[in-house]
């Protein structure tokens, strides 16, 4: 997924870093069907997007939304650092505006924001997960805010 190692730690077990990082290449691999396998069933997404519903259930369709968006979307992890049954994320989604989103019409822009997360995680599955990504940031990439001169 990225060119730079991933920095880790070693306190987080072997299992619940694949579920982590196949968390975010349902992104990448634009498979919902991934999250199967890296979210508990009650995942709890915090927050969660404007209309997205709750759960494992509830991401899938924000999957393909993405992916319909940013058909060459990649998120890719710089670090992930680890403890017994917890984990800190910093990555980076990069991607083409080719679609609506946010109510933005496609621009054809690319770009990249930062993205930085906190995850649960239980029996090789995320169960709760607090996240934070640029999306003013991405608007002033794709021109959705103006110059803002008048």
């Amino acid at each position: 997924m990225s060119q730079d190692p991933i920095v880790t730690s070693n306190g987080l077990a072997e299992r619940d870093r694949v579920a982590i990082e196949t968390l975010y290449r349902a992104f990448s691999d634009h498979n919902p069907d991934l999250l199967e396998e890296a979210l508990a069933t009650d995942w709890q997404d915090i927050p969660l997007a404007p209309g997205q519903a709750p759960g494992r259930e509830g991401m899938k369709p924000l999957v393909r939304a993405f992916s319909a968006a940013f058909p060459d979307v990649r998120i890719i992890i710089h670090e992930l650092i680890g403890a017994p049954g917890r984990a800190a994320v910093r990555a980076e989604i990069t991607g083409t505006h080719q679609g609506e989103w946010f109510g933005v019409a496609p621009t054809g822009s690319r770009f990249t924001i930062p993205i930085h997360e906190f995850h649960y995680v239980r029996d090789g599955r995320v169960t709760h997960t607090w996240h934070l990504e640029d999306w003013f940031g991405w608007l002033h990439q794709v021109g959705a805010l103006g110059t803002g001169e008048k």
